[in-house]
């Protein structure tokens, strides 16, 4: 039974609600003699690839007195290291290799690269019984009833689950959802019966991110030391009466390319790959038009399926920031077709609804009476906290006009995007007690904290307590202390020692425009896509532009600033006439500075959303490639027109936040 793209309400006596998992879909089948076998959906064995699953069915099975028949319906997930559902791409390296051949005695007991989970979420026969006529709220009691025996046992992370259920009310459930960067819902009709194969509106999915399934229909030839591909192109199936979902997959319609992604593969994946799409090159463009591409194209037959997430829909029907995250062989390409928009904008705009609450309303409100009175006071946070702030009629940015209100006011409405951005992260405050126009100065130790500010212990040299982000009392107690910028570590405290990503921070000598801060930054963006990398750019929120790079967990700080010298030298190199990694003032000239030293323990920049003291009350902007390509001007993004933007483009910062990381023994190798 498939779930069909309709929307649904979070609110509907009618209705249960269950979490989406991001996995595979799975059907287990026990015998009589307690035998486990898994399958996909479409009929692929995957017994031998999941051998541990596997192995905890049998064990459950013959503990049941005595066996007998069963079959489940399920989720393959991969786990975190907290035991907790984690995204497709974990799975890669479990769908495409097998753990040991079925003949293997030994198959069941060899250990994962990669933790894992069968999620059962319905029953579809229990013994001699056939129970997939019974409704869904019987099947989930005879589920939970079976399921649970000989599950209770257990240390470390349970292999074998049932999924949450919320009947009749989905809101709290959403709320984690999109707290806990879940893939969605399912919202299913509580007296529903099974149909088997069907794509039906009883089950209905509320997806959050975006990510979805996309028919490869060719690749690019690499550039510079790029290995097998540069990009692979992709698209969708699309009736020509129009858009939408077909029931029908003997007429798929035709291919209508929706864009290149050229991130997200490590070499041994461009490998494999290559091997995949070799044997179906063709000449013919399968696409419904033929698409532009920067490199020479090379076409297939549209067999392959790719598993993309993206932050956004462009206007032309583009997809903006695609990475890849690895191969579907449980989905035929003919029914993969645009699936509709999740069920606001983006996912940013969904979060910035949902958390601001009519607290954080009433928060915008006391704000505004203390500095309409012109005096000090106590605010009210929706935590339960209680801040004392004052001064909020002081002017911060002459020019503008704007005061310390305007600040506190600011981070209130876009704290759901900024405080991601800074979670679990040492920061450094510069303050500025008398506004932008006064001198300014550093504080890095935290001394007489109000209740509800968190507080770490960090050593860059010495040991000392040093304010964390991540929630929103520290983040307006900061702005109390006229600390206009959040400036966060690259590491967070559960893991000091290791950058989560770098920085390349691209400085303009005097009388340069940011025009030309754009052209290094095109050819820093050409130096990373050749190395596989994603760069993520924004505004600095003064005169300069910021570039970030994802990390692999466990980077050391030195790893990373070696690979930012590396990058900021060659572009250098190449691009002597604007961009230089000259440390001298004066020897710079009329070019960009491309610093690569920030990127040490304990140094900062101002992070994504922060507020900049810039006469202009800038923004440090994330920016899409399209716009650092069109061109674009740095005071359009500041403190009065950033919640607008978030509400229409979205959290282009996340894409930071969900990449894998650069590989780094790739670029070793190139550069050797």
């Amino acid at each position: 039974m498939l779930a069909s793209l309709a929307d649904a309400p979070l609110v509907d006596p009618e209705l249960v609600y269950e979490p989406k998992y991001d996995g595979i879909r799975a059907i287990v089948e026990i015998d009589a003699k307690g035998r486990a076998r898994l399958w996909s959906r479409l009929g692929n064995e995957k017994t031998h690839q999941f051998p541990e699953i596997t192995g905890a069915l049998e064990t459950w099975a013959r503990q049941r007195k005595p066996p007998r028949e069963l079959v489940l319906d399920g989720e393959i997930v991969a786990l975190d290291s907290t035991g907790e559902p984690s995204g497709f791409q974990q799975l890669q390296g479990r769908i495409h290799v097998l753990e040991a051949q079925p003949s293997s005695p030994s198959s069941r007991s060899r250990p994962s690269r990669r933790s894992v989970a069968f999620i059962a979420f319905d029953i579809l026969r229990n013994g001699p019984t056939d129970l997939r006529d019974r409704p869904l709220l019987e099947r989930r009691a005879i589920l939970e009833r079976v399921f649970t025996v000989g599950t209770a046992k257990r240390t470390g992370p349970a292999i074998l689950r049932i999924s949450e259920m919320a009947p009749g009310d989905g809101r709290a459930m959403y709320k984690r959802a999109l707290s806990s960067g879940w893939e969605g819902l399912i919202a299913k009709q509580a007296r529903s019966p099974y149909q088997s194969g069907k794509r039906t509106p009883n089950w209905r999915k509320l997806k959050i991110v975006h990510e979805q399934e996309f028919v490869i229909g060719g690749w690019t030839e690499p550039r510079h030391t790029r290995s097998y591909f540069g990009a692979l192109l992709l698209g969708l199936y699309e009736r020509a009466e129009g858009k939408g979902q077909r029931a029908n997959t003997n007429d798929p319609g035709q291919l209508v390319y929706v864009g290149h992604t050229g991130t997200g593969f490590n070499e041994r994946e461009l490998a494999r790959l290559m091997r995949l799409l070799k044997p179906l090159e063709v000449t013919l463009c399968p696409f419904r038009e033929r698409p532009r591409t920067n490199q020479r194209p090379h076409w297939v037959q549209p067999k392959l399926v790719a598993q993309i997430k993206f932050t956004e829909w462009t206007a032309d029907g583009n997809l903006r920031h695609p990475v890849y995250l690895g191969l579907r062989d449980d989905k035929k390409a003919q029914e993969i077709v645009r699936e509709p928009e999740a069920r606001l904008h983006s996912t940013t705009s969904v979060r910035l609804k949902a958390d601001l609450t009519d607290k954080h309303a009433t928060l915008l409100d006391q704000l505004r009476e203390l500095e309409d009175a012109r005096r000090d006071g106590v605010i009210e946070l929706p935590d339960g906290n209680r801040l004392k702030v004052g001064n909020l009629h002081k002017i911060f940015w002459p020019k503008q006009k704007l005061t310390k209100g305007d600040l506190f006011r600011y981070y209130v409405e876009v704290a759901p995007c900024l405080l991601p951005a800074v979670a679990d992260r040492p920061l450094v405050m510069k303050r500025f007690p008398n506004g932008v126009a006064a001198p300014p100065f550093y504080q890095h130790r935290a001394e007489d904290v109000p209740k509800g500010v968190r507080v770490e212990t960090v050593e860059v040299g010495e040991k000392r307590q040093q304010m964390v982000g991540g929630d929103l009392t520290t983040l307006l107690y900061m702005t109390q202390l006229a600390a206009i910028s959040q400036d966060p570590w690259f590491s967070r405290v559960q893991s000091m020692q290791f950058a989560d990503y770098v920085a390349l921070d691209l400085d303009p000598s005097a009388g340069v425009t940011f025009d030309r801060v754009l052209d290094v930054a095109r050819a820093i963006r050409d130096e990373l896509e050749a190395l596989g990398a994603l760069g993520v750019p924004k505004t600095s929120g003064a005169d300069g532009l910021h570039i970030y790079v994802p990390l692999p967990p466990g980077t050391p700080y030195d790893a990373g600033l070696l690979f930012c010298q590396i990058v900021a030298t060659i572009v250098s190199h190449k691009h002597p006439k604007i961009a230089t990694v000259e440390r001298r003032v004066r020897a710079r000239g009329s070019r960009v500075y491309v610093d690569y030293l920030q990127n040490i323990l304990g140094k900062t920049l101002a992070t994504a959303y922060s507020a900049r003291a810039s006469d202009y009350a800038g923004v440090s902007t994330p920016l899409t490639w399209k716009e650092v390509d069109d061109g674009v001007r740095r005071q359009d993004f500041t403190i009065k027109t950033m919640p607008a933007r978030l509400k229409e483009v979205g959290d282009l910062w996340a894409a930071l936040r969900n990449s894998k990381g650069v590989d780094l023994s790739r670029v070793s190798k190139t550069y050797q």
